[in-house]
């Protein structure tokens, strides 16, 4: 696992994947299927993982964090970073920090909630969990209110944010004012696009941004590194038909749960068996299923084509 500091270049060099946690019947962490979709990921040439909202680690247990962590750091290339989650509540935080502070994870995500959180109380847990921690945070804006430009560029100022993943969905991804007041307030280098591969074209001409997290990498890795490497290239239009490969699993996701498709869809498509959904996510209905492995299947094979 690599564990030097998180820099521009290497943000920029690798999308960011963002898998599902595979676990097997009795929903202990599987070790060797998350091997198995590690190892599929790093084959496409991506290099940076993130384990948050896919792999549920919002309703990860504190008794198995740190042997999920060890299981990861295992499991990786020596040139890929391996990125967990934290929270989304302050005491989770709080008892995670103690855990990566003894570890060598160069940053960790905060999950987002709203539903107990104001932007100046975000501040106050990042700070507190940087201290802890001895690491930067990966800052992750998912919805309007969750903080504010003066939170953003305070915490960014004090050195403790790594970057930040920005996934507020807009029905025009152009007209978007916060993602705007981002990047010209902060660095955009430092702004990675969170919602996979549809809008990358738009943030990458509209906003800077010049990398992007993605789940269905976890399928087809070559090509979204492929999309990534046309952009910077410049070949727009190789990049817009590589974007366009993926709207099949995408709208799956989209309409029925990007977290529990995309789990389905792994599997499905035999990279790994990525076991149960964990509580308090559900299994998806039979006929849905079927759906997902057909996407699944196409856009594994049109990967390796």
């Amino acid at each position: 696992m690599k564990t030097s500091k998180i820099t521009k270049h290497d943000l920029e060099r690798s999308v960011i994947a963002v898998p599902p946690l595979c676990r097997d019947a009795q929903l202990k962490v599987d070790a060797t299927q998350n091997k198995l979709l590690i190892k599929h990921i790093e084959s496409g040439g991506v290099s940076s993982l993130l384990y948050g909202g896919n792999a549920n680690f919002y309703n990860i247990s504190l008794a198995e964090y740190d042997e999920t962590l060890n299981v990861l750091e295992a499991a990786a290339g020596a040139e890929t970073w391996i990125i967990p989650s934290v929270g989304p509540f302050f005491g989770n935080a709080m008892d995670q920090a103690a855990i990566l502070a003894k570890r060598k994870f160069p940053t960790a995500m905060l999950l987002p909630t709203m539903a107990v959180s104001s932007p100046k109380g975000v501040e106050t847990a990042i700070l507190k969990f940087v201290e802890k921690a001895g690491i930067p945070v990966v800052l992750y804006i998912k919805d309007d209110g969750y903080v504010n430009l003066q939170v953003v560029m305070n915490l960014v100022k004090a050195g403790v944010i790594s970057w930040i993943k920005y996934a507020v969905v807009r029905p025009d991804t152009s007209a978007d004012p916060l993602l705007r007041s981002i990047v010209d307030n902060v660095d955009p280098a430092i702004v990675v696009g969170g919602i996979g591969e549809q809008p990358t074209l738009v943030h990458w001409h509209g906003f800077g941004l010049r990398t992007f997290t993605s789940g269905c990498v976890c399928v087809a890795p070559r090509r979204s590194q492929e999309l990534l490497s046309a952009l910077h290239r410049g070949d727009f239009n190789t990049a817009d038909s590589i974007r366009a490969g993926f709207e099949g699993l995408e709208n799956l996701r989209n309409a029925h749960g990007p977290i529990p498709v995309l789990h389905s869809a792994v599997a499905h498509a035999g990279v790994a068996q990525t076991g149960p959904m964990l509580p308090l996510l559900s299994e998806l209905s039979d006929a849905l299923h079927h759906e997902i492995a057909a996407a699944a299947k196409s856009t594994l094979h049109w990967n390796a084509s």
